[in-house]
């Protein structure tokens, strides 16, 4: 009797599935493909564009110093030092115990002449052995005559964009005209200050002088090679051809250097969304005013190498673009000071397309509707949406970092597996749901730590806690996808199974937290 309740439960199933299937189920995947091939289109075009800017940027031998007047500042025999601008350097911090030495040494390091240039150091930590550490840092350094200042708050409203802002309230930053910023774990070289501030002191119309990042960490595992690939096509493609068609492109938060004028006239700094930096680059542009990337100038920074440290840099680095475009759309659209055709490629082009299409398409498309699709023969994905466009924006991708080539499909992979919180991340952008929308969790930073110091035994391996390296919706996502692919190797005739596989591979080696590294036990 129960085997054949069994098997009548089956036959239920699958009658009401055959019912619901042609009215319901057809019409909305077909809905659903269009909508995706629509998405994929555009973000397709948006590649092509920016790839033959860069072609032309290429063969043209564009080079920034011939767009925008650059001359060494010479000290002047009779004025002296004083004709070199005021330059603030400020470095925000929050519990930084591995990496704040190497940021305060490198900002104190910068060639400038000394009596031009204040470090600030924005310590917002909470832990009070490591505050201690910092301010006994500084006042080393201000040992040595750096004319360093160290800034604490009594909160942390605001987090990174709060403690800028009350950096800037000190009375002795009247007296800069520049400031440099750089995040706890960047070290700029000591000719930073010497190759940025010329474009800035020369060209009235420039705001901001923005360099490229150096990843220190890169060859630390699998999971920062695939960020690198991915930051370095956004150095080399988005950011080089942002600043050569319409001298606008978005701050990166660290390595760049504004005038503090034109800050002070979009308003300073605002926490309203966790892209403070993104928000800042859109509201000086719309005053006018111009930005210059330096391609060739990098610093050395730190790549997140745990798998949940870098889930919450990509929450925060989708929801904010998302949330800030809700936000601004309007005053954007409305702005008086700016080309139609400025106004057109911020919104659609660095806000629509590049901050949300892509993030949708990628696993909407890619990790849901096209899966699901072999379940529902009627519904036929062509073959230039399912293979030939996501393989040429792959290939693009990969022109950032020629060394990387061979690792393009475990960077599809893994890009992949990320899109899953960078949907969920703009969604919760767009829609401002729950509380996560401004959830800001500082990327954990491990710097020498990982690194066993001379002389010393080698480490024990660290204590592996399962409760935090098991990732649910990477192991639903995962399991969703292998079930389509065994669908698809018995009863489909698409193949799409060998890549459903490998995909459900991949979100199931990050949900169980096998990617990246393990963080040492403190």
């Amino acid at each position: 009797m129960e085997g054949f309740f069994s098997v009548a439960s089956y036959g239920l199933m699958g009658t009401m599935w055959e019912q619901v299937r042609a009215p319901l189920i057809v019409p909305f995947m077909k809905i659903m493909v269009t909508m995706c091939l629509a998405m994929s289109v555009m973000l397709f075009v948006e590649r092509i564009f920016m790839g033959l800017v860069i072609v032309v940027v290429k063969l043209m031998k564009y080079k920034v110093k011939k767009r925008y007047k650059w001359e060494a500042i010479r000290e002047d025999l009779e004025t002296g030092n004083s004709v070199f601008p005021m330059v603030l350097v400020q470095i925000p911090m929050y519990n930084e115990k591995e990496v704040y030495q190497l940021s305060i040494g490198a900002a104190c390091g910068l060639s400038w002449p000394s009596d031009r240039v204040i470090i600030q150091v924005l310590d917002d930590s909470t832990d009070p052995i490591i505050k201690d550490l910092v301010e006994l840092e500084c006042k080393r350094w201000a040992g040595k005559g750096i004319n360093i200042k160290y800034e604490i708050r009594d909160n942390r409203n605001g987090y990174k964009a709060g403690a800028l802002k009350q950096g800037m309230k000190h009375s002795y930053v009247k007296q800069c005209e520049f400031v440099a910023i750089f995040d706890a774990d960047f070290q700029p070289d000591p000719d930073f200050l010497w190759r940025t501030i010329p474009f800035l002191a020369h060209n009235p119309e420039l705001a901001l002088v923005q360099a490229r990042w150096k990843f220190v960490n890169s060859d630390e595992c699998l999971m920062t090679r695939m960020q690198e690939m991915s930051l370095d096509y956004h150095f080399t493609v988005e950011q080089e051809a942002g600043s050569a068609t319409h001298a606008f492109f978005g701050f990166n938060g660290t390595a760049g250097v504004w005038r503090i004028s034109a800050l002070n006239e979009a308003g300073g700094w605002k926490d309203r969304t966790t892209v403070e930096d993104m928000d800042l680059a859109v509201r000086v542009s719309l005053k006018g005013w111009k930005f210059v990337y330096v391609g060739d100038l990098k610093v050395k920074n730190e790549l997140p190498s745990t798998f949940k440290a870098y889930r919450y840099q990509q929450h925060r680095w989708s929801c904010g673009p998302a949330n800030l475009f809700k936000k601004m759309i309007i005053e954007i659209a409305r702005n008086k000071k700016v080309t139609l055709w400025k106004k057109f490629y911020v919104i659609y082009s660095f806000f629509f397309v590049r901050k949300i299409v892509a993030h949708l398409v990628t696993f909407i498309f890619y990790c849901v509707v096209l899966p699901a699709t072999v379940l529902v023969p009627e519904v036929q994905v062509p073959k230039w949406g399912a293979i030939y466009i996501p393989s040429i924006v792959s290939l693009l991708n990969a022109v950032g970092t020629p060394r990387s080539f061979h690792l393009l499909v475990f960077w599809i992979l893994f890009e992949n597996v990320m899109s899953l919180h960078r949907t969920k991340g703009t969604f919760i952008g767009l829609f401002e749901a729950g509380t996560r929308v401004n959830e800001w969790v500082v990327t954990k930073k491990l710097g020498e730590a990982l690194k066993p110091k001379p002389g010393s035994k080698a480490t024990k391996k660290p204590r592996i806690q399962i409760g935090e390296s098991v990732y649910m919706l990477e192991i639903f996502v995962g399991v969703y996808l292998f079930l389509c692919g065994c669908y698809d190797f018995s009863y489909g005739k698409n193949h799409y199974y060998i890549y459903l596989f490998l995909q459900s591979m991949a979100f199931f080696i990050a949900g169980f937290g096998y990617i990246g590294v393990f963080a040492p036990n403190s």
